[in-house]
């Protein structure tokens, strides 16, 4: 039975102790786990949440496997990290990114937006639908990504993570523990307060039981029970997600996900600004690609004349 969360209970839940976090979310996992006769897994991403989530779950059940789906846009600390832990299954999607950019679309502002703006390229919408996305999946300002020069979608985390997890599903019999938070997204705020943590009735079932938790929450549980991460958070990232994502680089401040990148992995900034085109499209949209106290020349990019500053935002 799927069990809906008022808005005022979660937040009650987002304030309790850690301790008192811990003991609910093993009550979660347990009515899970005993509801699919064991047939479950963890959805692994070798991030920081879903590393806590996968030790919770084991110090209850030591065999549940965890799944990782290795989509080649991930952090290369982040896969060596998922290396080192045991009994973990790989996927592989059927297509690469730049297959998926090229077929689809890049993944630009925000996964709503993008598919509203795929939506009406692609699909002969009623005028009542159009409205609606108008309305209320994409803003005034961003209404010039209608006639941007590329595609835009929302597809690549169908196309490179849904769809193998999906797959796996299908052939083991097997649901996931998957380790998302209300705190991460509004959308998510409303998946939790929908479906609880543990969902059994849709399509697909899930549990969620991170929900309630915050960030704090997370790091002073890996402190607490002296759990080993990615280095990738040592090198001053706070999100490891596909590497070349652009979804919400557009309200990160200096410096954002790809000025970092240039200073950590010169290697992947220039291969996802030249041969993926994403200096292109951040152009576009006015957002910063680079970081300007490094010289172009030392990582054999060369500056582009007649071109406004990046900086300068269209959305300004």
């Amino acid at each position: 039975m799927t069990i809906k969360v008022p808005p005022e209970i979660l937040k009650i839940r987002q304030g309790l102790s850690l301790n008192l976090k811990i003991q609910m979310t093993n009550r979660r996992i347990k009515e899970f786990h005993n509801e699919l006769g064991g047939q479950v897994y963890v959805a692994f991403s070798g991030g920081k949440d879903s590393t806590v989530l996968l030790h919770l779950v084991r110090s209850l059940y030591p065999d549940v496997p965890a799944v990782f789906c290795d989509t080649g846009l991930e952090f290369p600390e982040i896969r060596d990290f998922v290396k080192t832990i045991d009994n973990v299954e790989w996927l592989k999607p059927k297509m690469n990114f730049r297959k998926v950019i090229k077929k689809y679309g890049y993944p630009i502002k925000s996964k709503e937006c993008a598919q509203a703006i795929f939506e009406i390229r692609n699909y002969n919408l009623s005028e009542k639908t159009k409205e609606h996305y108008f309305e209320r999946k994409i803003s005034k300002k961003w209404y010039f990504l209608l006639r941007a020069p590329f595609k835009i979608s929302h597809m690549c985390c169908k196309v490179m993570k849904k769809s193998p997890s999906r797959k796996y599903e299908k052939l083991t019999g097997r649901k996931p523990f998957i380790g998302i938070m209300a705190k991460d997204s509004w959308q998510r705020a409303q998946h939790i307060i929908q479906n609880g943590c543990n969902n059994f009735n849709s399509l697909h079932p899930s549990s969620r039981p991170l929900s309630f938790w915050k960030e704090k929450d997370i790091w002073n549980y890996i402190r607490k029970f002296n759990i080993p991460y990615s280095k990738i958070y040592d090198m001053g990232y706070d999100r490891t997600g596909c590497i070349f994502c652009m979804f919400g680089c557009h309200l990160e401040k200096y410096p954002n996900r790809f000025q970092r990148l240039q200073n950590t992995h010169p290697k992947l900034w220039k291969y996802c600004m030249d041969k993926l085109r994403l200096k292109k499209v951040l152009e576009y949209c006015g957002i910063p690609w680079k970081d300007e106290n490094m010289k172009l020349e030392d990582f054999g990019l060369k500056k582009e004349r007649g071109k406004n500053p990046p900086h300068k935002s269209r959305l300004q």
